[in-house]
């Protein structure tokens, strides 16, 4: 199969996932969880973006780390994985790909040895002029049809939701938390290792 023609049967993929979505929500669920719309409005606008970035060689979680460098150049692995909420793992092999295409290098300063900078390139800062305006096309496209009052409501009403969930997640005593990749893990070991051994116990 030639690019062109995988590209065209992955758009009518997409376009069919796009229907499908929008008749769940406005035949079957109309009622559903607010989490679950915006999930699905969430990955719209991420595949939107993705689609776009691919077209210069640059991935949706390489996006995240160059918006943050571009604004906060200069920073330590450890703050920029804590701003692009991922762990540091994560950053460090996103940064090596980044590195290797040539949109960052990494510096450690006199001063300390330990840490690690991330520095942009000029490649990684001319990226911003190519990708930042793709962005932008995808956040019109999204808004339109849109009265503007509703937009600075929905802008309102989102924000609110941000800063409800983070009291949440930073209120003291809080029992709730994610667990390590690891401890994820065992967990669903153990799960499954009791769930077989109940059915062993029934057979």
């Amino acid at each position: 199969m030639s690019l062109d023609a995988a590209m065209k049967r992955t758009m009518k993929l997409q376009d069919r996932d796009t229907h499908v979505i929008l008749r769940h929500w406005r035949e079957a669920v109309p009622d559903d969880r607010l989490a679950h719309l915006i999930k699905d409005a969430t990955r719209a606008l991420l595949r939107a973006l993705r689609m776009r970035l691919t077209e210069h060689s640059v991935s949706l979680g390489q996006w995240t780390f160059l918006r943050i460098l571009w604004e906060f150049d200069g920073i330590t692995q450890r703050e920029l994985s804590v701003l692009a909420g991922v762990m540091e793992p994560t950053t460090f092999s996103a940064v090596t790909v980044m590195e290797n295409l040539g949109y960052v290098t990494r510096k450690k300063m006199p001063n300390n040895k330990k840490m690690v900078y991330v520095f942009l390139t000029l490649k990684g800062r001319l990226l911003k002029r190519k990708l930042v305006p793709l962005a932008e096309e995808v956040n019109r496209i999204a808004v339109e049809n849109i009265n503007p009052k509703d937009i600075t409501i929905m802008r309102r009403t989102l924000l609110t939701m941000i800063e409800n969930l983070a009291r949440d997640d930073a209120r003291p005593n809080k029992r709730l938390r994610i667990p390590f990749t690891h401890e994820l893990a065992r967990r669903i070991q153990e799960t499954n290792g009791n769930s077989r051994a109940r059915a062993r116990k029934r057979a």
